[in-house]
């Protein structure tokens, strides 16, 4: 195993040619109590076509609790993020939740050949333990933006083919809560489902159980454009919940999993040969320490190989050590991890820049949203 590990880890100097960490520093976007919103939370970016960057976050008028008031915001950068454009609101659901900002850009649809942004939310009447008690109604919807962010189209309510609760003809099924993602979703690049946007999620189903286990990862896909949605099966593991997505180097899609019960303090992965039709996989990876919380995972991807980031509390029971660990193999090994910032920190989520940058927007001391941007060859 060492010398496996000191092979793997001359492969990266070979490939980022090694040299000393260059630091740079974080940029705050959204900062508790200024705007009018007391509180900031649910990171999650996207590149635009153009090259533009745009940071999503929920911004809770009322307090940070997770249910109220609540919008989602955005932020853009022309400049790989050095500078920022105003806050604006860009989802709402009047007095109550607009939540989990899923964002993603569609680069294969014929309509739309400078390419379509969509964002994926979802919509609550009530609090998520009251919808676990099925009280309430949470409903899924996207807007889709085709000049960069800048303007964005009314809501389409998908909430008929994903979601399938009390309001739907699929209403014996008994989805209660719902979330997508949050962070980014993803669109297939290659192979077979060249074009699949696929947006990962979680749902409860029936009455509450000990330890959340009702609750399941899945997720849902569109095959044209956003037209029409079909749903991957369950993770068949009890207390699966906030999930995010990656399509690995030979096509596999792979999930990384959120345990919401928090036995195992590890990270759980599904993976599917078929775009997310069906999982051949699950297993909790030691290597990726957690408490209860969201992380992030991207493919880094450049002309000659492919590095998968993840981001994500490097411990077992804070929220905090936000870290960055690297794999050349996909996942099946981590050669490197940075901790970027040792005290609180929660949700993150990842971006690729430009070949040599990745960009990381996460929740800093649970008061502010910061943007920092590293490059993996001087890390590694």
């Amino acid at each position: 195993m060492k010398h496996s590990i000191l092979f793997l880890l001359s492969g990266v100097c070979l490939f980022f040619a090694c040299q000393a960490p260059k630091e740079q520093a974080s940029v705050v976007l959204f900062e508790n109590g200024t705007w009018n919103y007391n509180c900031y939370r649910i990171p999650a970016i996207v590149k635009a076509p153009d090259g533009s960057l745009l940071a999503f976050a929920e911004g809770r008028l009322e307090n940070c609790g997770d249910f109220g008031n609540v919008d989602i915001l955005l932020r853009r950068s022309e400049d790989g993020g050095k500078n920022w454009s105003k806050m604006e609101v860009v989802a709402d659901f009047g007095v109550l939740q607009a939540g989990n900002p899923a964002p993603v850009v569609d680069y294969f649809d014929p309509d739309y050949p400078q390419g379509r942004i969509f964002l994926f939310y979802n919509t609550g009447d009530v609090s998520e333990q009251d919808m676990r008690l099925g009280k309430g109604t949470r409903e899924v919807h996207y807007i889709t933006s085709v000049d960069q962010g800048k303007t964005w189209s009314k809501p389409t309510n998908i909430t008929e083919e994903v979601h399938f609760n009390k309001t739907t003809t699929q209403g014996h099924l008994d989805w209660r809560t719902h979330a997508s993602s949050p962070g980014h979703a993803l669109q297939f690049k290659r192979g077979t489902y060249q074009g699949r946007i696929y947006i990962p999620a979680n749902h409860s189903t029936g009455e509450p159980q000990d330890g959340f286990n009702e609750y399941r990862a899945y997720g849902f896909y569109s095959d044209d454009h956003g037209k029409t949605w079909s749903v991957s099966p369950d993770i068949d593991v009890p207390s699966s919940n906030e999930a995010i997505g990656v399509e690995l180097p030979n096509g596999d899609l792979m999930l990384n999993i959120r345990e919401q019960n928090g036995k195992t303090k590890q990270r759980l992965v599904a993976l599917s040969s078929d775009g997310g039709a069906s999982w051949k996989e699950t297993y909790f990876d030691p290597s990726l320490i957690t408490p209860v919380c969201q992380s992030s995972i991207l493919l880094f991807e450049q002309k000659s190989q492919s590095l998968l980031i993840y981001s994500g509390p490097n411990s077992p029971d804070k929220r905090e050590k936000m870290t960055l660990k690297f794999s050349l193999d996909g996942g099946k090994s981590w050669v490197k991890e940075k901790e970027v910032y040792a005290g609180g920190a929660a949700y993150s989520d990842l971006v690729q820049v430009d070949e040599e940058q990745v960009g990381l927007f996460y929740e800093k001391e649970f008061k502010q949203l910061v943007y920092q941007v590293f490059t993996p060859k001087a890390i590694l």
